[in-house]
């Protein structure tokens, strides 16, 4: 099982990380199947196809999630992640410009700017290659 987690070359800190980003887009991705019809509210209009936007975007998360967990696809898993990321972020634009269609507070949908960067900084550091321990 370790193996298969690959976790021996890493830090607490970089597993704990790993643990966040495997948590957010594994529950964010059974969230686009659970709650289809809520997720497809927040596509920008200019996206022709919101239900298959949102079911696509959940499986990659799905995908992102599972590659996370063996060491050899872990990299690939956080570029991906770090790529769809970034692919939804017209997303949380299009809910800051219309708030009133939402029901959420605006100073949420402020806040989620800087903790989608954090996010995006948590995945490129957490599934960067680990650097070889020097000898001292």
């Amino acid at each position: 099982m370790a193996r298969f987690i690959a976790v021996a070359d890493l830090s607490r800190w970089r597993i704990a990380g790993i643990v966040f980003v495997f948590l957010w887009f594994f529950l964010g991705g059974i969230a686009h199947f659970a709650l289809t019809q809520t997720e497809m509210r927040i596509v920008p209009p200019f996206i022709s196809w919101p239900r298959a936007a949102v079911l696509a975007s959940g499986v990659f998360e799905l995908i992102g999630a599972a590659g996370l967990l063996w060491g050899r696809t872990r990299r690939a898993a956080g570029i991906g992640l770090f790529v769809l990321t970034l692919a939804v972020t017209p997303a949380h634009f299009y809910m800051l410009q219309h708030p009133t269609l939402f029901g959420v507070p605006y100073w949420a949908l402020i806040v989620r700017l800087p903790i989608q960067v954090a996010l995006l900084a948590l995945i490129g550091w957490s599934t960067a290659k680990p650097r070889a321990r020097r000898s001292v």
